[in-house]
């Protein structure tokens, strides 16, 4: 009876094992595939150039609809083009070895030598607001004196000045306004053809 008793106790115990082996075996595969799709993912990640932000590499490297910034004109000159905050160039077509096609913000498209190099993304925009000053000594730490207004001045100070009330048509000009030295301020001369003004 006790032999009987042994017996079963280690069929039971050897059955037990095998069914851990099982299992175990069963598993094995399943962690192997799970490797092997994260495995894909890091690939998949790596080829994915959008997804790279901030990283500087040659135009002939990247892909087409890819957003760059900070774009050479000459290899190994440094970022010459897009580099405002919140701007973007995007690449046209598929980079050759020799050069590239680039959209930029203002909306012209530029050839650019395949060798120089960009940096992927947009131009960050946080952190550019203009500071804002306390009292105007903060002005004057920077060398910036104050800024009269020819409207206030008399006429042989400014072309805007002199007169009564506030006009700036007073003065030797009396036509708009005009820098201190009597150029006009918006816009300039006009140079055009006269077709082009009417």
């Amino acid at each position: 009876m006790a032999v009987w008793r042994a017996g079963a106790a280690s069929s039971s115990l050897l059955s037990r094992l095998l069914r851990h082996s099982n299992v175990i075996n069963v598993t094995a595969p399943t962690r192997t595939l799970s490797t092997d799709v994260a495995g894909s993912s890091n690939q998949l990640f790596h080829y994915d150039i959008n997804s790279q932000y901030g990283r500087c590499m040659p135009l002939a490297d990247m892909h087409i609809q890819a957003k760059i910034h900070s774009i050479e004109m000459n290899p190994g000159q440094g970022g010459k083009l897009v580099r405002a905050p919140g701007t973007f160039a995007k690449i046209l077509k598929e980079p050759t070895a020799s050069r590239c096609l680039v959209r930029l913000p203002s909306g012209v498209e530029k050839w650019i030598d395949a060798k120089c190099q960009a940096t992927i993304g947009t131009v960050p925009s946080d952190g550019n607001k203009p500071k804002k000053l306390y009292k105007a000594g903060q002005n004057r730490w920077r060398g910036i004196r104050p800024t009269v207004r020819g409207v206030a001045m008399n006429p042989v100070d400014h072309p805007h000045g002199g007169g009564e009330g506030k006009s700036k048509s007073s003065g030797s000009h009396g036509k708009g306004s005009r820098t201190p030295w009597g150029k006009p301020t918006k816009g300039g001369y006009k140079t055009g053809p006269n077709k082009r003004r009417k």
